[in-house]
Protein backbone atom coordinates (compact mmCIF):
# COMPACT_ATOMS: atom_id res chain seq x y z
CA UNK A 1 0.00 0.00 0.00
CA UNK A 2 1.27 3.45 -0.90
CA UNK A 3 0.39 6.16 1.60
CA UNK A 4 -0.69 9.72 0.87
CA UNK A 5 0.75 11.06 4.14
CA UNK A 6 3.40 9.87 6.58
CA UNK A 7 2.99 11.28 10.09
CA UNK A 8 5.97 11.20 12.42
CA UNK A 9 5.92 11.48 16.16
CA UNK A 10 8.86 13.59 17.36
CA UNK A 11 10.48 12.40 20.59
CA UNK A 12 11.93 8.94 20.18
CA UNK A 13 11.16 8.80 16.45
CA UNK A 14 12.94 11.82 14.98
CA UNK A 15 15.11 12.83 17.94
CA UNK A 16 16.59 10.63 20.66
CA UNK A 17 15.33 12.94 23.37
CA UNK A 18 13.51 10.57 25.70
CA UNK A 19 16.51 9.65 27.89
CA UNK A 20 17.32 13.33 28.40
CA UNK A 21 13.73 14.40 29.01
CA UNK A 22 12.96 11.60 31.43
CA UNK A 23 16.13 12.17 33.42
CA UNK A 24 15.55 15.93 33.73
CA UNK A 25 11.84 15.57 34.51
CA UNK A 26 12.44 12.87 37.12
CA UNK A 27 15.05 15.03 38.85
CA UNK A 28 12.72 18.03 38.75
CA UNK A 29 9.62 16.36 40.16
CA UNK A 30 11.67 14.53 42.77
CA UNK A 31 12.37 17.94 44.30
CA UNK A 32 8.60 17.99 44.94
CA UNK A 33 8.69 14.58 46.60
CA UNK A 34 7.57 12.43 43.67
CA UNK A 35 10.24 9.80 44.30
CA UNK A 36 10.46 8.41 40.75
CA UNK A 37 13.35 6.61 39.11
CA UNK A 38 14.43 7.16 35.52
CA UNK A 39 12.73 3.94 34.39
CA UNK A 40 9.54 4.82 36.22
CA UNK A 41 9.58 8.29 34.69
CA UNK A 42 9.84 6.76 31.23
CA UNK A 43 6.88 4.46 31.84
CA UNK A 44 4.74 7.14 33.49
CA UNK A 45 5.36 10.09 31.21
CA UNK A 46 6.66 8.83 27.86
CA UNK A 47 4.51 10.09 25.00
CA UNK A 48 2.13 12.04 27.23
CA UNK A 49 1.07 15.69 27.00
CA UNK A 50 2.12 18.25 29.60
CA UNK A 51 -1.39 18.29 31.03
CA UNK A 52 -1.43 14.51 31.44
CA UNK A 53 1.98 14.69 33.13
CA UNK A 54 0.66 17.39 35.44
CA UNK A 55 -2.24 15.19 36.52
CA UNK A 56 0.05 12.20 37.17
CA UNK A 57 2.51 14.24 39.23
CA UNK A 58 -0.20 15.93 41.28
CA UNK A 59 -1.83 12.58 42.00
CA UNK A 60 1.53 11.20 43.07
CA UNK A 61 2.52 14.04 45.41
CA UNK A 62 -1.01 14.77 46.63
CA UNK A 63 -1.04 18.48 45.85
CA UNK A 64 -0.93 21.00 43.02
CA UNK A 65 2.37 21.45 41.26
CA UNK A 66 3.90 24.94 40.90
CA UNK A 67 2.48 26.93 37.99
CA UNK A 68 5.95 27.34 36.53
CA UNK A 69 6.94 23.66 36.64
CA UNK A 70 6.98 23.18 32.88
CA UNK A 71 8.74 26.50 32.31
CA UNK A 72 11.35 25.26 34.75
CA UNK A 73 11.53 21.97 32.85
CA UNK A 74 12.27 23.90 29.65
CA UNK A 75 14.96 25.91 31.42
CA UNK A 76 16.67 22.69 32.51
CA UNK A 77 16.05 20.47 29.51
CA UNK A 78 16.85 22.85 26.65
CA UNK A 79 20.53 23.27 27.67
CA UNK A 80 20.73 19.49 28.09
CA UNK A 81 19.34 19.01 24.58
CA UNK A 82 21.92 21.45 23.23
CA UNK A 83 24.73 19.40 24.77
CA UNK A 84 23.47 15.85 24.32
CA UNK A 85 20.66 15.58 21.77
CA UNK A 86 21.16 13.39 18.72
CA UNK A 87 18.85 12.46 15.87
CA UNK A 88 17.44 8.96 15.88
CA UNK A 89 19.91 6.75 14.03
CA UNK A 90 19.39 6.76 10.24
CA UNK A 91 16.49 9.23 10.38
CA UNK A 92 18.22 11.81 8.16
CA UNK A 93 18.61 9.23 5.42
CA UNK A 94 14.98 8.16 5.78
CA UNK A 95 13.65 11.72 5.56
CA UNK A 96 15.85 12.39 2.53
CA UNK A 97 14.42 9.34 0.80
CA UNK A 98 10.89 10.60 1.50
CA UNK A 99 11.51 13.88 -0.31
CA UNK A 100 8.66 13.28 -2.76
CA UNK A 101 6.20 12.20 -0.03
CA UNK A 102 3.84 14.26 2.10
CA UNK A 103 5.25 14.19 5.63
CA UNK A 104 4.41 15.97 8.87
CA UNK A 105 5.00 15.84 12.61
CA UNK A 106 2.25 15.21 15.16
CA UNK A 107 3.49 15.21 18.75
CA UNK A 108 2.06 15.63 22.23
CA UNK A 109 5.01 17.90 23.03
CA UNK A 110 4.52 21.68 23.01
CA UNK A 111 5.33 23.27 19.66
CA UNK A 112 8.13 25.32 21.24
CA UNK A 113 9.93 22.13 22.23
CA UNK A 114 9.30 20.42 18.88
CA UNK A 115 10.86 23.30 16.95
CA UNK A 116 13.77 23.43 19.39
CA UNK A 117 14.74 19.78 19.19
CA UNK A 118 14.22 19.52 15.43
CA UNK A 119 16.38 22.57 14.84
CA UNK A 120 19.17 21.10 16.96
CA UNK A 121 19.39 18.06 14.71
CA UNK A 122 18.79 19.94 11.42
CA UNK A 123 15.36 18.46 10.78
CA UNK A 124 13.14 21.52 11.26
CA UNK A 125 13.33 22.66 7.63
CA UNK A 126 12.30 19.20 6.43
CA UNK A 127 8.80 19.67 7.85
CA UNK A 128 8.27 23.42 7.42
CA UNK A 129 4.90 24.48 8.81
CA UNK A 130 3.61 20.92 8.90
CA UNK A 131 4.13 20.48 12.64
CA UNK A 132 1.11 19.72 14.82
CA UNK A 133 0.98 19.45 18.59
CA UNK A 134 -1.39 18.84 21.49
CA UNK A 135 -2.24 22.55 21.64
CA UNK A 136 -4.02 22.14 18.29
CA UNK A 137 -6.70 19.81 19.69
CA UNK A 138 -8.81 19.42 22.82
CA UNK A 139 -7.74 15.84 23.43
CA UNK A 140 -4.11 14.79 22.88
CA UNK A 141 -2.87 11.25 22.34
CA UNK A 142 -3.98 8.56 23.21
CA UNK A 143 -7.11 10.04 21.63
CA UNK A 144 -7.09 10.12 17.81
CA UNK A 145 -7.81 13.86 17.55
CA UNK A 146 -4.26 15.04 16.87
CA UNK A 147 -3.65 12.57 14.05
CA UNK A 148 -7.04 13.34 12.53
CA UNK A 149 -6.27 17.06 12.74
CA UNK A 150 -2.94 16.49 10.99
CA UNK A 151 -4.61 14.46 8.23
CA UNK A 152 -7.30 17.09 7.75
CA UNK A 153 -4.73 19.89 7.68
CA UNK A 154 -2.74 17.98 5.05
CA UNK A 155 -5.95 17.17 3.12
CA UNK A 156 -5.48 13.41 3.36
CA UNK A 157 -7.91 10.64 4.26
CA UNK A 158 -7.01 8.90 7.55
CA UNK A 159 -7.05 5.46 5.97
CA UNK A 160 -4.37 6.64 3.54
CA UNK A 161 -2.05 7.79 6.35
CA UNK A 162 0.88 6.02 7.97
CA UNK A 163 1.91 6.90 11.52
CA UNK A 164 5.43 6.37 12.88
CA UNK A 165 5.27 6.08 16.67
CA UNK A 166 7.33 4.77 19.55
CA UNK A 167 4.88 5.03 22.47
CA UNK A 168 1.83 2.96 23.31
CA UNK A 169 -0.21 6.17 23.76
CA UNK A 170 0.69 7.33 20.28
CA UNK A 171 0.11 3.90 18.78
CA UNK A 172 -3.33 3.73 20.35
CA UNK A 173 -4.15 7.17 18.95
CA UNK A 174 -3.05 6.24 15.44
CA UNK A 175 -5.03 3.01 15.39
CA UNK A 176 -8.09 4.81 16.76
CA UNK A 177 -7.72 7.34 13.93
CA UNK A 178 -8.00 4.50 11.41
CA UNK A 179 -4.40 4.84 10.26
CA UNK A 180 -1.68 2.25 9.69
CA UNK A 181 0.76 2.50 12.61
CA UNK A 182 4.40 1.48 12.48
CA UNK A 183 5.85 1.10 15.97
CA UNK A 184 9.54 1.92 16.35
CA UNK A 185 10.73 -0.40 19.10
CA UNK A 186 14.37 0.49 19.67
CA UNK A 187 13.56 1.87 23.14
CA UNK A 188 10.02 0.51 23.54
CA UNK A 189 8.82 -3.04 24.21
CA UNK A 190 7.75 -4.32 20.80
CA UNK A 191 5.14 -6.61 22.34
CA UNK A 192 3.42 -3.63 23.94
CA UNK A 193 3.37 -1.85 20.59
CA UNK A 194 2.04 -4.94 18.83
CA UNK A 195 -0.70 -5.18 21.45
CA UNK A 196 -1.83 -1.70 20.38
CA UNK A 197 -2.08 -2.83 16.76
CA UNK A 198 1.32 -1.73 15.43
CA UNK A 199 3.54 -3.18 12.78
CA UNK A 200 6.82 -3.07 14.70
CA UNK A 201 10.41 -2.46 13.59
CA UNK A 202 13.61 -1.71 15.48
CA UNK A 203 15.80 -0.08 12.84
CA UNK A 204 14.87 3.02 10.87
CA UNK A 205 16.49 1.50 7.78
CA UNK A 206 13.52 -0.90 7.65
CA UNK A 207 10.97 1.89 7.31
CA UNK A 208 11.20 2.50 3.56
CA UNK A 209 10.38 -1.13 2.80
CA UNK A 210 7.59 -1.16 5.39
CA UNK A 211 6.03 1.87 3.74
CA UNK A 212 6.15 0.12 0.38
CA UNK A 213 8.34 2.77 -1.22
Amino acid sequence: MKFDLIIFDCDGVLVDSEPISNRVFADLINTLGAGVSYEESKNLFGGRSDNDCRIIVEDRIGRKIPDNLFDRFDELSFPAYEKELKPVKNIHDIIARLDKQNICVASNAPKKKIHKVLSLVDLDMKFGDHIYCSDDVKRPKPYPDLFLFAAESMKCDPDRCAVIEDSTHGARAGVAAGMTVFGYSERTDSEKLKAEGCITFDNMEQLIDLLGL
